[in-house]
């Protein structure tokens, strides 16, 4: 199917979106919809006849877990009730621990890197053949950008994601910023895996902006799309027309005129490359086969991803074979995206604490693993500042005690729940 030049629908954004000239489609970030009705933005564009894909961020198909039965059959109704020529998810994990590694349940509420082992391939064809299985449109999955790479990877990018289309039958979408991403972060190029992977399988494709920081290139989706990022779209471009492409902003929006123009680069660099002369292009070999493996590809997946999840989230010592100073940068980059994710769910926290919320809630964090969504650590946080008799000033106290009664319990927590957060703090930390 041609999709055309589409960009990520928000509702910070909708009324632009609506008005941005030559846009074919959008794509919504299906946890941010409801199963049974849409935003009046949206339903204005489908009478427009603007196709809308949602794109999932919390399946976790790269896990060791199957997928969750609940969370397929939201992302199902979603695809229906948009009428969705496809539904799109990522190859990550994010979430660990559970009964494969007999320990609490970490929730991450970011994307991670699986790692390009034969061992994590087995686990996600299997997952995406339940997630094809269980959904009524086509399933394309995306690369996801990564600050840390894992030890012992026997796969390039390239490789793995050609072994799970032949696999799979997945369609892929690609997003060229993340492979920029990778090959400043962790010395990939682009080139090697726009070669490597079959391109013929290409949904559609990313492009989104971030900024280097200390050598670090991070993913932000609240940045202008660089030159080096319309390089790869130009070199995916000279490999294959792509069906579609969608321009990402999730925060720090522009003016309409401005994401404007990024629509207008994007398609400059289509076409310029298209321009080009077509580039002669081998299907590369496939990896060669590995060596019989023991079984338990689960369990030895569940007890890897928790134990570097335990590493980010809550400080346990470092898995062997890792870059400690990127544990260290991804660890506060979870940190600060939880906080920032927090205040968006609940801004009457930072109402409340004003210039202290972030360093409270980084200081909550610290040792307190998510476990559930962040409407349920917002609850959290408020609940350990209440306990601690804080915030200082009685006046914010007071409020911060109605707005958790309002939403958790008819009395505010009294110290003897110290206790209780003592034990919680205790068995996640283990």
């Amino acid at each position: 199917m041609k999709l055309g030049t589409g960009i990520g629908w928000r509702p910070e954004i909708a009324d632009a979106v609506e008005a941005l000239p030559g846009i074919d489609w959008v794509e919504a970030v299906a946890e941010n919809l409801c199963e049974d009705h849409l935003p009046a933005s949206l339903t204005r564009l489908r009478e427009r006849g603007v196709t809308v894909v949602p794109h999932g961020v919390s399946l976790g198909l790269g896990g060791a877990d199957r997928p969750d039965p609940g969370r397929l059959a939201g992302l199902a109704a979603r695809a229906e009730l948009l009428g969705a020529p496809l539904v799109t998810e990522h190859i990550a994990f994010v979430r660990a621990g559970g009964p494969l590694s007999a320990s609490p349940v970490l929730e991450a509420g970011h994307l991670l890197p699986v790692p390009r082992t034969w061992d994590a391939l087995d686990v996600l064809c299997e997952n995406v053949r339940i997630a094809q299985d269980s959904l009524p449109v086509p399933l394309a999955l995306e690369n996801i950008a990564a600050l840390i790479s894992w030890p012992g990877e026997e796969l390039t990018e390239g490789q793995f994601l050609a072994e799970l289309v032949e696999r799979t039958g997945v369609r892929l979408l690609i997003d060229v910023a993340n492979l920029h991403t990778n090959h400043v972060n962790r010395g990939e190029d682009p080139s090697t895996a726009l070669d490597e992977l079959p391109v013929e399988a290409i949904a559609y494709v990313h492009v989104a902006g971030g900024v280097e920081k200390d050598g670090v290139w991070h993913d932000t989706h609240a940045h202008p799309v660089t030159r080096p990022v319309l390089d790869v779209l130009k070199q995916l471009r000279s490999r294959v027309d792509p069906p579609g492409v969608l321009l990402e902003r999730d925060d720090d929006f522009p003016p309409a005129e401005e994401l404007a123009g990024e629509l207008t680069a994007i398609r400059g660099a289509l076409a310029s490359a298209a321009a080009a002369p077509p580039a002669g292009r081998q299907r590369p070999a496939r990896a060669p086969e590995p060596a019989p493996r023991a079984a338990g590809a689960r369990e030895r997946t569940g007890l890897s991803q928790t134990a570097l999840l335990s590493t980010l989230l809550a400080g346990t010592p470092a898995p062997d074979g890792f870059d400690r100073r990127r544990l260290g940068v991804q660890s506060r980059a979870l940190a600060g995206k939880r906080a920032e994710v927090v205040a968006k769910v609940a801004p009457e926290l930072p109402e409340i604490l004003g210039g202290g919320y972030r360093e409270a809630f980084l200081a909550y964090a610290r040792n307190r693993p998510m476990s559930a969504g962040y409407r349920r650590d917002a609850l959290g946080f408020a609940e350990h500042l209440l306990v601690t008799d804080r915030p200082a000033d009685e006046a914010a106290r007071r409020r911060l005690t109605r707005w958790w009664q309002e939403r958790a319990a008819p009395r505010p927590p009294r110290r003897g729940t110290r206790l209780v957060h003592a034990a919680r703090t205790a068995l996640l930390g283990r």
